[in-house]
């Protein structure tokens, strides 16, 4: 069994929630996860919020940026082995298709950028953002993974995605 994963976030923006939940896994997933994130339609810069929760955690900031998931289809990307998405958009979306046929879930979590409102409440959504990865991207490094076989480890998947999107998360994705 493998002792090394990559995983993908992707959204459609590639400035919130997936710079997010790469800096959280790479920071909690060491060194059985690498991450990566991704949009569909990069926005082409991190939001200024984004970096901030990123500071608040005392995650690294540097080498955050917007990039386009067709950087993760050429044949020198990372192989990956798990891809998430993290917002509706995104989900619903006709995805490339990955070298090596990662496993893929649907992690859906409000898009924190549309929030609208005084300084404090969009800064809440960026932070309830944040904490809901850091609780799902904890729930997937502690899985057993070498325990589990490919259609368990898939359900554990979707069920971190939540009840409600697990059915879409076969479909969409695939």
């Amino acid at each position: 069994m493998k002792n090394h994963y990559n995983v993908l976030f992707i959204c459609t923006g590639n400035s919130a929630r997936s710079i997010m939940a790469e800096a959280i896994l790479n920071h909690k997933g060491r060194p059985t996860f690498t991450a990566y994130s991704a949009g569909s339609h990069p926005a082409g810069f991190v939001r200024p919020e984004t970096l901030k929760q990123l500071e608040l955690a005392n995650l690294p900031t540097e080498e955050a940026r917007s990039k386009s998931w067709d950087e993760f289809t050429k044949p020198d990307a990372p192989r990956v082995d798990f891809v998430f998405t993290l917002c509706d958009d995104a989900a619903e979306e006709v995805c490339p298709i990955w070298p090596g046929k990662p496993m893929t879930a649907h992690w859906g979590i409000p898009d924190p950028s549309m929030a609208e409102g005084t300084p404090e409440e969009i800064e809440r959504a960026f932070r309830n953002a944040f904490m809901a990865l850091e609780r799902r991207i904890s729930l997937l490094v502690s899985l057993p993974l070498p325990s589990l076989d490919h259609l368990a480890l898939q359900a554990k998947i979707d069920e971190i995605g939540g009840p409600r999107r697990m059915a879409q998360s076969a479909g969409s994705l695939k």
